[in-house]
């Protein structure tokens, strides 16, 4: 166990004594679990499992493998904390990177995932980049559970509206849905509240990421996050992507922006020649540990 590691303290997880890091990404809380040289599978039990271990929260968990495609230095799946798989994370592959990088010398690599590939470069020690891929804007790509006019104006219905909030949305995929909603005052929100019913309104069979922003700026936005299956959360990566997005779409920003979440900030470029989202920001390694068997104690074999 490397110094500063911690050791978490019978269960039939082949999880254990596997590898992890407990990390943020500009907030957004992370934990990687190194899986490669495995064919190992993680369940939602497992993943639940992680998530209620003490100092162990999480709202993703990047668990790594083995390459699959040429070009590429892992294969990452991502979990959020209630056990569901999501198609991507931006602040996690910031994170994944810190850790296939940190002990060599490339300064740029690639990470398959169930959403595509994501090319990712260091900018400095703890500051990383992530081409996101381009948004995908059409219904069903979202997807939407029928047709609308335009997928940056979609009417939730006056059921939605809420004081400052109205029910417009601008929807897009980054590799898992998002609804972004344009208000007066994202901190004056009660995102428990609200988050919810749209995570699940009828149109997202899906479910979906829904964003609160306040374009402060033709370079600047104000973002507060309800993740599908986490919640309120500090930062979300794609959801900073869906809003640059969303924002530029609606002629309200340029192609340069940062968002401004509760945990940190974010530089955005929606990049002109071939409509790629890049998105940089820090990320923080806070510990190692190790899958103790006690974490998965009661797990059915």
């Amino acid at each position: 166990m490397s110094q500063g590691a911690t050791a978490i303290s019978a269960s039939p997880s082949p999880l254990v004594g596997r590898a992890g890091y407990k990390m943020n990404g500009a907030g957004n809380r992370i934990v990687v679990v190194d899986l490669r040289g495995s064919e190992l599978a993680i369940s939602a039990e497992e993943v639940r499992a992680v998530h209620a271990a003490p100092g162990l929260a999480f709202d993703q968990l990047m668990a790594i493998f083995d390459s699959v495609a040429p070009g590429t230095a892992a294969f990452a799946r991502i979990y959020n904390n209630d056990g569901g798989e999501a198609g991507a994370c931006g602040n996690g592959t910031r994170c994944v990177a810190y850790v296939l990088m940190r002990h060599g010398a490339a300064d740029s690599l690639a990470v398959e995932t169930v959403a595509g590939r994501l090319a990712c470069r260091r900018l400095g020690e703890s500051r990383f980049e992530v081409d996101m891929g381009a948004p995908r804007l059409g219904w069903r790509d979202v997807p939407l559970a029928h047709a609308v006019e335009d997928t940056a104006r979609v009417d939730l219905g006056s059921a939605y509206a809420a004081p400052g909030v109205p029910a417009l949305a601008s929807t897009a995929s980054m590799g898992n849905p998002h609804a972004v909603i344009f208000v007066d005052d994202p901190q004056a929100l009660d995102l428990e509240a609200l988050g919810p019913p749209r995570e699940r309104h009828p149109l997202f069979p899906e479910r979906a990421n829904i964003s609160f922003a306040k374009v402060l700026a033709r370079d600047a936005i104000e973002l507060r996050v309800w993740e599908r299956g986490v919640g309120a959360t500090l930062a979300c990566g794609s959801a900073a992507c869906a809003t640059t997005v969303a924002a530029i779409r609606a002629g309200l920003c340029d192609r340069r922006l940062r968002i401004r979440l509760p945990g940190g900030e974010l530089a955005m470029h929606w990049r002109a020649g071939d409509d790629h989202v890049l998105m940089a920001g820090p990320v923080e390694l806070e510990r190692e540990f190790f899958l103790d068997a006690a974490l998965f104690h009661g797990l059915a074999a």
